[in-house]
């Protein structure tokens, strides 16, 4: 049996255009010598569609381009994801996460999803109502399950078990030949090693092939990587696809095979493919052609632009280094190396005159006062300003270029750095920012060594270092990690070995600054859990812990 794996890039609510790109896929699997055509999760919507859905006329709409799609269907079946309606009569949610099995012109097979993910960046059950029961699909003499995304998200793969059914299991039970899986699983890093052995698991468990079909693209704050997979009843993973990239391949599921396929991409890798995916489809799904930012000569804005660049073009990037009397001339050389490396356009706009013209307009209120963080962020807000005037002048999206330590610890300013449309590397600890900057550099000088190597700072008065305020980063960062992404109470994180004064310093920085985050530009999501969209924490709370 020859499976069409169709990994594709949905833009949420565009119907005619993803109906589209779905009868491209099926084509291409049907003239590759498809047998039935694989889709990922929602592939007929987007994901996550969100309160799109309450909209009176999106699931009509969705219904109307799913009969449209089945017309355009012949005998080689096409399995896509939909919105479908909950009967009105019966209690619950009002729709279901589907899928419909489409076959010479009609809708055949209509399979609902079953466990609906409640937790870290989902939030299913808001709209959804689950099936109750899993049946497999008769075709051409196999018995066929047909699982969505969650469905297979069970046992040892969640932090702790959500749910008291296993779809896959009873599938299994009522007896299968092969289970397939419409999949939006979103990435962070660390996912597709997990997902492997996951699939591969399940593959041994059900004594079955599993073709697992996963979306690529990004929505918003999250980013789809794809790498679908194929595992052999034996629970060898035999194909793996490419990640980060749309692609249609035919596999036989069932054909044997000796080795596994490598997961052939390391960490910074990864993250910088992810980056740039996101960075792309988030300026060209919102309708931007183009992308501004501020050339400090630190490692954060260029590494930003190495990304936009890569992302959209050289041509369609646009810096301004913004020199004030306390920035070295070697950072405006460094801003200006990288544009020459990576082909932007950068002027050089100093800030110098502006600052002093605030500073004596400011005089009168500000009188006997002596100079502190307000001046310095002043200047970080003239720089906000000239990056947004640019950003209105010529349309571009503006990008921010703060990272994840910064963002944490509130060592950034609101209306000033943090301006922007999209902020590209607020889910990168610093340290991955040096890993995946060196990881840039592994064959020749993109992004300027000095500026790699020099200690970072925001060169907001004479002779400032960043390691003035925070604590080296490597400890920062893993302190973060453990209060941030593994929850861990400040207690706990001392335990680890961590001097006491710096955790309890970091926590009570994170917990300040949660108002300053709310009023951040959404972040591309990279690891298991990033400020925004999977974490929802108060503004106005006192927990200490």
């Amino acid at each position: 049996m020859n499976i069409g794996i169709a990994q594709i890039n949905s833009v949420i609510g565009d119907f005619p255009g993803n109906v589209k790109r779905l009868l491209a896929a099926y084509r291409e699997c049907q003239e590759a010598g498809a047998d039935l055509v694989v889709t990922p999760e929602l592939s007929l919507v987007g994901y996550p569609p969100r309160d799109l859905v309450f909209k009176s006329q999106f699931v009509p709409k969705c219904l109307q381009a799913l009969d449209y799609l089945a017309g355009e269907v012949r005998e080689i079946p096409l399995l896509v994801g939909y919105v479908d309606h909950h009967h009105p009569a019966h209690p619950g949610k009002p729709f279901r996460n589907a899928a419909a099995w489409l076959e010479n012109g009609k809708i055949r097979h209509r399979v609902w999803k079953t466990l609906l993910p409640t937790y870290d960046v989902f939030d299913e059950r808001r709209y959804f109502e689950p099936s109750e029961s899993s049946e497999p699909i008769l075709w051409n003499g196999h018995r066929i399950g047909v699982t969505i995304c969650e469905d297979i998200w069970t046992e040892n793969y969640l932090q702790r078990p959500f749910y008291d059914r296993d779809p896959v299991e009873e599938l299994a039970a009522k007896g299968i030949d092969l289970l397939l899986n419409l999949s939006a699983s979103p990435f962070h890093l660390g996912k597709p090693l997990l997902r492997r052995a996951m699939i591969g698991g399940i593959a041994r468990k059900a004594k079955v092939p599993v073709v697992y079909c996963n979306a690529i693209g990004a929505n918003d704050q999250l980013v789809f990587d794809g790498h679908s997979l194929v595992a052999t009843a034996s629970g060898r993973i035999a194909r793996q696809f490419p990640g980060f990239t749309e692609t249609c391949r035919v596999v036989d599921p069932f054909a044997t095979v000796e080795n596994d396929v490598p997961l052939d991409s390391g960490d910074s890798e990864q993250l910088y493919n992810a980056l740039v995916l996101g960075v792309r489809d988030y300026v060209t799904k919102c309708g931007f052609s183009s992308v501004c930012l501020g050339l400090s000569g630190g490692i954060d804005s260029a590494l930003t632009a190495v990304i936009a660049a890569d992302a959209l073009g050289p041509e369609n990037v646009r810096g301004l280094t913004m020199p004030s009397a306390y920035s070295s001339r070697g950072s405006v050389e460094d801003s200006f190396a990288l544009a020459k490396n990576i082909g932007i356009r950068c002027d050089e706009v100093p800030i110098k005159n502006a600052f002093e013209a605030i500073k004596a307009t400011m005089q009168p209120v500000f009188d006997g006062k002596p100079e502190d963080v307000t001046e310095e962020n002043m200047q970080a807000r003239i720089r906000g300003l000239m990056l947004m005037a640019l950003s209105n002048k010529e349309n571009h999206l503006l990008l921010t270029t703060g990272n994840k330590s910064e963002l944490a610890v509130g060592y950034c300013t609101i209306y000033g750095d943090m301006c922007g449309g999209l902020a590209v590397i607020s889910d990168l600890p610093k340290v991955r920012v040096y890993e995946v900057s060196r990881w840039i550099n592994r064959e020749r000088e993109i992004i300027p060594w000095n500026t790699i190597d020099k200690p970072p700072s925001a060169e907001l008065r004479p002779d400032q270092k960043d390691q003035d305020t925070l604590p080296p980063y490597e400890i920062l960062d893993g302190i973060l990690e453990l209060y941030v992404e593994n929850q861990l109470s400040a207690d706990e994180i001392i335990s680890r070995g961590f001097e006491e004064t710096t955790v309890r310093w970091v926590q009570r920085r994170v917990d300040l600054n949660e108002w300053k985050r709310h009023q951040a530009a959404p972040g591309l999501r990279v690891t298991s859990k990033a400020f925004g969209i999977g974490r929802r924490m108060p503004i106005v709370q006192r927990f200490v812990g």
